[in-house]
């Protein structure tokens, strides 16, 4: 219900500015650096840039009260949480939680903090921020019990940098040019995402605009990743093959010398 009320809001607060589109305000025209990343066997990581313009209305100024906020968010899937506790000194799998959409990587970067962009209405319905994702879980939780899974899993993908905020990352020249540049990780996802970037004006999301990038493996990365997920079976037969041959031949060599 909580998630339904969510998208409902947003779906509102985007026909909002469709229809403020037409009237006498600045609108953007983002691009990215490049709309497909690919990752080869010495992949160790790669920047997006994130630039565009803000243009005005004939006869209107440009204005420093321009802020820029760019969310890259990506591949959504079905992720369960599981908390470890640690029973006479060993740590196990204890509670966990499944949460149906959650981003793969989530990225936000903003020409000042969010905090002092928006507030945190307009942050829960945009999605701006860590602290303001919107993860719906599977199945009935307690609120408590949900906020710290949430709070587990932004932690741990914190930690492996897919998961991060950028404040005063994005710059904006002569209030009609901005950029920003985001770093990807080498253990970055592979899927489809967005980079979704927001013009706000005096704490209000005047546009909104969304480029895709797909993040893909080729070569022989991409063959084994296709190969376990059509062909499950087949991929376990020739994984177990080649740990037993991998565990013979060292056993030979030993022997041998």
């Amino acid at each position: 219900m909580k998630r339904l009320h969510f998208l409902l809001t947003r779906a509102l607060a985007l026909i909002g500015i469709a229809i403020l589109a037409g009237a006498n305000i600045p609108v953007l025209v983002p691009e990215v650096s490049q709309d497909r990343i690919s990752i080869r066997g010495d992949f160790n990581g790669a920047q997006l840039l994130l630039f565009g313009a803000i243009t005005y209305p004939p006869g209107t100024r440009n204005t420093d009260r321009a802020d820029i906020v760019v969310v890259l968010k990506g591949p959504v899937e079905s992720i369960v949480v599981r908390e470890k506790q640690q029973i006479a000194g060993i740590w196990i799998n204890a509670a966990s939680s499944e949460f149906r959409s959650a981003p793969g990587y989530y990225a936000v970067a903003s020409s000042r903090p969010i905090e002092q962009i928006v507030d945190d209405k307009t942050a829960d319905i945009y999605e701006l921020g860590l602290d303001h994702l919107q993860l719906s879980p599977a199945g009935a939780i307690d609120s408590r019990e949900l906020d710290r899974f949430v709070v587990g899993l932004v932690d741990l993908n914190s930690r492996g940098q897919l998961f991060k905020n950028l404040p005063n990352s994005v710059k904006i020249t002569n209030s009609v040019l901005y950029q920003a540049r985001i770093n990807l990780p080498a253990s970055v996802p592979v899927g489809d995402y967005t980079a979704e970037t927001f013009l706000i004006l005096d704490g209000r999301v005047a546009a909104a605009e969304v480029k895709e990038v797909t993040i893909e493996k080729i070569g022989m990365g991409r063959f084994i990743t296709n190969l376990s997920q059509e062909y499950g079976f087949l991929y376990g037969l020739i994984a177990v093959f080649i740990s037993v041959f991998l565990g013979w031949s060292a056993g030979y060599l030993f022997r041998k010398m």
